[in-house]
């Protein structure tokens, strides 16, 4: 089966303005694809943003879970500090976990 046949096998509507159809063809266009295509392909440019959306956002929960079970923080200075010198190639040691002032 092809993706082609498996699309037209999975097909479902969506209702979109006339505005913004028009919008859309004319960018599809534009593009040298069709109004399709360039509809699909948004569609799955917002899914994979979103996804990544909520993978940052439950990376942040853990971390501040971490920092909530150890109280270990680095403070911002060191970090950008850190972060800054392997901007320009170097290779310094990481920082240091402190315990979070209360």
């Amino acid at each position: 089966m092809t993706a082609a046949t498996e699309m037209t096998e999975t097909m479902d509507i969506v209702l979109i303005d006339k505005d913004v159809k028009a919008r859309a063809a004319a960018v599809a266009a534009e593009a040298g694809v069709s109004l399709d295509t360039f509809i699909r392909d948004a569609i799955l440019d917002k899914l994979d943003e979103a996804e990544e959306d909520a993978a940052f956002a439950q990376l942040a929960e853990e971390r501040w879970q971490e920092v909530q079970d150890t109280g270990l923080t680095v403070a911002w200075d060191e970090a950008r500090g850190w972060l800054e010198a392997r901007a320009r190639g170097e290779n310094p040691p990481r920082p240091t976990g402190r315990r979070l002032a209360r």
